[in-house]
């Protein structure tokens, strides 16, 4: 009997070490790999491990826009009281305490052990967290998006949000550039779930690296001088772009108002403050758009720098409307002086001689109702009208800049298409991926070369003699146009007494090294139209620019430029006109309202004219000087078409006479 207990007992002890056995080998052979995967789930965490972000440079090399190391502040809700934790770290971080609290709620629902507290904290609280008596704090570095600069190029920079996802400016437009690729991190943690040791599993990618087009000499100088000048008079917002019209790099573009990029949006923030004016904001341009009705008229009629053009003395009759010039108005000038003088009814006349189908090819030509491409969100096309709904008077209206919008960086690619000798750029602002360099489109001919002198020296004439006179440079010659568009109000259907007062300029005449265009949105009065707002700030920005581009200078130091007698005596003010058409309120449209000197900003002494040298060839020119003991400064080839100072100019010892000589 007891034999065979023993012997049951034996076979007991042996079935159930048989069965252990069995579940020995199952747990370690057949299992083994799944109850691993389950015991690393409990002790390894994996981790994303984001990207630096691609580092942002200007073209010298200046950091713009970089990625800093920063600590990321992390807990396990499952191991700790939440309730206490989160009056703790709320107080440390500067958190709300219930989102906290309802956060790490929602994690131990969930059952998830690990929670980011407050993502790339400040030095000063990372100190604080370190002083806490507490265990269960955990860090993880990682990188913080940093502007070195503060508020410079803002617009053009842009920001990131929380997550350093691009969210304004280029950080957005390329954001997948700047953003590489995340990388994986284990971390082995305790029965606390405290990490005791970490391993990468992949590693992140760094974003590429950009560098931009701008000069942050300039940048600093555009925005400087912009904020200034629209604080002045008193504009609501302002932009202003800086352009090689060669390469199409934009070496500054500046828009007021601006904000910090280091700093996250509030929300009483005002309205607009992110907004890049230089590309978002389309306005009327004015009298600036005259440069593209004359450069049509250059092409398309037989009208020449010297063809008289009836301006009416300062009146013409439309179907349902009558335009006024403001001023006196002129009777019969130049076309070269209806540009200089900005006269509206003269522009309208020549707009009359293109036509409604030449206008509108030749305003396409510049680049306008299109996006210029540049790598920025939210750019507009502007606004240009399709020509089978243009109204009786559209093409009197387009001729002075009116039913029409544009951006200012559309200007600067327009008026850089002038100064480089008839090529519409690509404006281009990333000069750099990485180490590669970004290739130039090939830009298209828009209008001949002979055109774009002639109206390079037309545009010199304005501020030598015209409504651009405060956009002259000490040691350079310069050219432009002034603008000064009535802000139109879509609610009343009437135009208003607010200004969009623009200039846009090149320096210098001969072989334009920088284009120019300076706007100020919501101006008024007199002092706020272009030649008395915009023309000051090209002027300012230009004469910072051409030194820090080390653009050599093409007039001697101790020369000034200077406007002589190419205007009737006594001239007018230049303004917007009046029109008392039907259906429309009597009052300014257009215009420029620049007091236009008829004579040298200096007393002459009595002493020799300067001869007539218009249509002579350049040996003939130096020929008749020399015979008359006179100095000549020759620009361009083939016959005499603009000279300064003008025929019948009294002349100072010593005096040079520039001769712009096109085919």
């Amino acid at each position: 009997m007891l034999e065979r207990r023993l012997t049951w007992l034996a076979g007991g002890i042996l079935l159930w070490g048989a069965a252990v056995f069995v579940k020995l080998v199952s747990l370690q052979v057949f299992e083994h790999a799944r109850y691993a995967d389950l015991a690393r789930s409990r002790q390894e965490l994996g981790i994303e491990v984001p990207a630096p972000r691609g580092a942002i440079f200007d073209r010298t090399g200046q950091p713009l826009a970089m990625s800093v190391a920063a600590r990321t502040i992390i807990v396990n809700p499952l191991k700790i009281n939440i309730e206490s934790a989160s009056d703790l770290l709320s107080r440390v971080l500067h958190l709300d305490r219930a989102q906290l609290y309802a956060r790490m709620k929602s994690a131990v629902a969930n059952q998830r052990g690990y929670l980011v507290v407050k993502r790339r904290v400040e030095q000063d609280e990372w100190e604080r967290v370190q002083s806490q008596p507490v265990d269960y704090i955990d860090v993880q570095n990682e990188s913080r998006r940093h502007y070195p600069n503060g508020a410079l190029a803002a617009h053009v920079l842009g920001s990131v949000d929380s997550e350093e996802k691009g969210n304004y400016g280029i950080e957005k437009f390329l954001d997948a550039d700047l953003r590489g690729v995340p990388g994986t991190a284990r971390l082995l943690t305790d029965v606390k779930r405290r990490g005791i040791e970490s391993s990468i599993v992949k590693e992140a990618k760094p974003g590429a690296a950009l560098t931009l087009t701008i000069d942050a000499r300039v940048q600093h100088v555009a925005e400087r001088e912009l904020a200034a000048a629209v604080l002045a008079h008193e504009a609501t917002s302002g932009s202003a772009v800086v352009m090689n019209p060669n390469t199409g790099d934009i070496i500054a573009l500046a828009s007021y108002p601006t904000f910090n990029p280091n700093e996250p949006p509030k929300p009483d923030e005002p309205a607009g403050l992110r907004m890049n004016h230089a590309i978002e904001a389309p306005f009327e341009p004015g009298s600036v758009f005259k440069v593209i009705t004359l450069s049509a008229a250059l092409e398309t009629t037989k009208l020449t720098p010297d063809s008289i053009i009836d301006c009416g003395h300062g009146s013409i009759s439309l179907p349902g409307r009558v335009i006024h010039e403001a001023h006196g108005g002129y009777g019969a000038i130049p076309m070269a002086m209806v540009l200089a003088k900005s006269s509206n009814v003269g522009a309208i006349r020549v707009g009359m001689q293109v036509g409604e189908q030449n206008m509108f090819d030749y305003v396409r030509k510049f680049g306008f109702g299109q996006k210029t491409g540049i790598p920025l969100p939210y750019e507009s096309r502007g606004r240009l009208r399709p020509l089978n709904i243009w109204g009786t008077t559209s093409l009197a209206s387009v001729s002075m800049g009116q039913e029409i919008s544009v951006t200012t960086v559309q200007l600067a690619q327009a008026a850089s298409l002038v100064a480089n000798g008839g090529l519409l750029v690509k404006p281009r602002l990333v000069l750099k991926r990485g180490n590669q360099p970004v290739p130039l489109e090939k830009p298209a001919r828009a209008i001949n070369a002979e055109t774009a002198v002639t109206m390079r020296a037309m545009m010199e004439g304005v501020v030598l003699v015209g409504t651009g006179s405060k956009a002259r440079l000490a040691g350079y010659t310069s050219g432009g146009k002034t603008g000064s568009a009535q802000i139109f109000d879509f609610a009343t259907k009437h135009y208003t007494h607010s200004y969009n007062g623009s200039f846009m300029g090149f320096a210098p005449v001969g072989n334009p090294a920088i284009v120019i265009v300076v706007t100020l949105n919501g101006t008024h009065g007199t002092s706020g139209f272009g030649g008395a707002a915009a023309a000051p700030v090209f002027q300012a920005i230009a004469s910072e620019a051409l030194r820090v581009l080390d653009v050599p200078k093409d007039l001697p130091e101790e020369e000034k430029p200077r406007a002589r007698t190419l205007l009737a005596k006594n001239p007018p003010v230049d303004a917007p006109p009046i029109d008392s058409g039907s259906g429309r309120p009597n009052i300014l449209e257009d215009g420029d309202g620049e007091e236009q000197a008829a004579t040298a900003p200096y007393p002459l002494s009595p002493g020799p004219k300067a001869p007539d040298f218009r249509g002579m060839s350049m040996r003939a020119v130096l020929s008749a000087a020399s015979a008359k003991g006179l100095a000549i400064q020759p620009d361009g080839s083939g016959l005499a078409r603009y000279q300064e100072p003008a025929p019948g100019a009294p002349l100072r010892q010593g005096d040079r006479i520039r001769v712009v000589f096109a085919r």
